[in-house]
């Protein structure tokens, strides 16, 4: 992999852990954007991995939220060149394209929150798999319409997807940001872990989750992700093809086979080693 300005990697093999830094403010721009799509290129060749976590480099600092500035730029260049076409764009823009590179990726994708986060920092949480957060006195949330505009990096469908509606629309419309223990509370947050331990609980919920077999770990992102986009009878019919995939597999074969063998509860079976196919 080339090396990166914003990107720092620890790869431990199934489990890899990026940390995402721009010192001093903490924010995403659109360099950073760029960093990320090229890393999660390369990765989809990494067969091995089972999980990617993103996560801040700084003890206390995640994302912020979506520079500022540039945002600003891009308004005061669309005032002054009067464009007219900006109701029907004509592609996604590349941080869209990012997000979706992400749902896409067949390992799990875990962002790691060891700071506050709004505005872009916080879409790009919600773009992941799963989140966990620091314990502490942090936040998270939408506030785009504070400064007249609303949130343009997936804010108004994700979240809508994840809480429904109505609460989305009442964060949104409020601007508000939730505390750590709300937004665990709503179900944004998977888990918070204790802040002094944040890094050595991430890793571990990520080893967790990779300890899992591979095939299944790829099919039920897979099934989740698209069946959202169809009707239930749609994504019925995927969630069927998902199972089939692992119902076809050695790996689930031998567990299955192993947990008869050894007259075991389900939620009681031994570790298996996942061979991935």
């Amino acid at each position: 992999m080339v090396n990166f300005k914003h990107i720092r990697l620890e790869d431990y093999g199934h489990v890899m852990i990026c940390f995402l830094s721009n010192p001093p403010t903490h924010t995403l721009n659109g360099e950073g954007v760029f960093e990320i799509s090229n890393l999660l290129d390369d990765l989809k060749v990494k067969e091995d991995l089972r999980v990617l976590a993103f996560t801040g480099e700084g003890s206390d600092g995640f994302i912020k939220h979506y520079e500022v500035g540039e945002l600003s730029g891009t308004a005061n260049s669309n005032i002054k060149e009067k464009k007219e076409d900006l109701d029907a764009p004509k592609e996604l823009h590349g941080f869209h394209k990012m997000l979706l590179k992400l749902r896409d990726l067949d390992a799990i994708v875990v962002a790691g929150i060891n700071g506050n986060t709004a505005g872009g920092g916080c879409e790009f949480s919600l773009g992941c798999d799963l989140r966990v957060m620091s314990e502490g006195e942090y936040f998270i949330g939408l506030p785009e319409t504070s400064v007249g505009i609303i949130p343009g990096g997936g804010g108004t469908q994700r979240l809508a997807r994840m809480l429904g509606s109505s609460r989305a629309m009442d964060l949104i419309l409020h601007a508000r940001l939730m505390t750590n223990t709300e937004a665990f509370e709503y179900g944004l947050i998977n888990k918070l872990i204790p802040q002094k331990t944040f890094r050595e609980g991430l890793k571990d919920y990520c080893e967790d989750l990779a300890s899992r077999a591979p095939i299944a770990l790829r099919e039920v992102k897979r099934a989740i992700h698209r069946g959202l986009e169809v009707s239930l009878e749609e994504g019925l019919r995927v969630e069927q093809e998902s199972f089939n995939t692992t119902m076809n597999s050695s790996d689930a074969a031998r567990a299955m086979r192993d947990l008869v063998n050894n007259e075991e509860n389900i939620n009681e079976a031994s570790g298996n080693k996942w061979q991935g196919n």
